[in-house]
């Protein structure tokens, strides 16, 4: 399987929007960890453009990368082994290290929490029961490598079952044309407003099956995908067309939540609220397929830093939301503008993430603690070798 350039271009693209999007909830009135001293709601406008796609693009982009390194695995046994390595071990280790100091910032701030640090993360933090309504311990962010490495298991005993060629010839021909637009649309409407409302996700493995029924599906199609570049030759006529309907999507959402001041201020009358779900996720396909066609069409060329940010989108992902959780916990009692906390919440976050990325790259058993392979890497700067395989 040829390397895509342009998919790993916007794998990249995703994560660093992702790192945006939630520096971007400090300053909404949605719940977030930390708040700033006065969330505005005029900035819930900038939101909901990337709030609807972000996450299912994430998904559509590692079941991509999931078919490569399915191809470059010993069997099923070894590709098994090789994404429970790179996924549960730096979940666990996020959940055990990075994490805490989310949950204590957010029980200190929103719930007077008394004690200090050490003391919440060696006996608190390990009740394995609620505390102010927060159940401890927690996966928080982390929960997107949860549910990917439950679905790349459930991916593995597909890709076992016989007709897996048959299967690609049917995607093919299922998704040419236009179909590639609306059948996914259709399905969104179907199971995210028609059947269920999902406004937003649980972050609960049990109890998230509405937002399975959009996930898996995405992932799921990112697979195939790899292996369809007559689907792809598709996506790249329709992009336009997509990116038209996904910013008249976006206008319809952010027009309903300007004249109803926000989903979580005036809540507007049911019929307007199914028109306004029912844009978010004809803006999330439609947008996801116009990215799509974007990234074959001008991103698909290598670029000496593009295998580096391939290798660090990861850790900087497993990291960024402590760093902006704790960097805003310093910042509030200097009762600094709105303006200049984001201005110093976007430096800070992106240096806080490259510097773990290096540290973590150089220390041999590191590596794995965030998503890297054990073995050393001597690369001291951008570099065109294509070694680092995605997480």
């Amino acid at each position: 399987m040829e390397r895509h350039y342009g998919m790993d271009w916007l794998r990249i693209g995703a994560f660093g929007l992702l790192i945006l999007y939630h520096i971007g909830m400090v300053f909404v009135p949605w719940p977030f960890h930390i708040k700033t001293a006065a969330p505005a709601d005029w900035v819930t406008v900038a939101m909901l453009f990337p709030s609807p796609w972000r996450l299912t693009l994430l998904f559509l982009v590692s079941g991509y990368a999931s078919r490569a390194l399915w191809l470059k695995s010993r069997g099923t046994g070894g590709f098994i082994a090789n994404r429970s390595w790179r996924l549960i071990v730096p979940l666990l280790f996020g959940i055990a290290v990075m994490v805490p100091p989310q949950a204590f910032v957010e029980l200190v701030t929103q719930h007077q929490y008394p004690r200090a640090f050490p003391a919440f993360w060696t006996q608190d933090y390990w009740r394995f029961a609620p505390l102010h309504g927060l159940f401890l311990p927690n996966w928080n962010h982390l929960w997107f490598v949860g549910y990917l490495w439950l679905y790349t298991l459930g991916l593995a005993v597909i890709a076992m079952l016989p007709g897996g060629a048959v299967a690609q010839r049917m995607f093919d021909r299922v998704f040419a044309g236009t179909r590639v637009l609306w059948l996914p649309v259709t399905w969104l409407l179907l199971t995210q407003v028609v059947i269920f409302q999902r406004w937003t996700d649980s972050q609960d493995v049990i109890h998230d099956g509405i937002a399975h029924l959009a996930y898996v599906p995405a992932f799921l199609f990112g697979f195939a995908l790899a292996r369809s570049p007559a689907v792809m030759a598709w996506l790249t006529r329709l992009w336009k067309p997509a990116l038209v309907i996904g910013l008249a999507g976006y206008a319809t959402t952010a027009a309903i939540d300007i004249a109803y001041a926000g989903i979580y201020g005036v809540q507007p009358p049911w019929a307007v609220g199914r028109v306004m779900l029912a844009a978010r996720y004809i803006q999330c396909w439609m947008t996801i397929a116009a990215l799509i066609g974007i990234a074959e069409v001008f991103l698909n060329r290598d670029h000496k830093w593009r295998a580096t940010l391939t290798e660090a989108v990861f850790p900087f992902y497993l990291v960024h939301q402590t760093i902006i959780v704790v960097t805003m916990f310093w910042l509030l009692p200097l009762a600094l503008p709105a303006g200049i906390e984001f201005a110093v919440l976007v430096p800070v976050t992106a240096a806080g993430c490259w510097i773990f990325y290096r540290l973590g790259r150089e220390v041999r058993w590191l590596r794995p603690l965030i998503g890297l392979r054990l073995s050393s890497a001597r690369r001291t700067g951008p570099t065109p070798v294509r070694r680092e395989t995605p997480a």
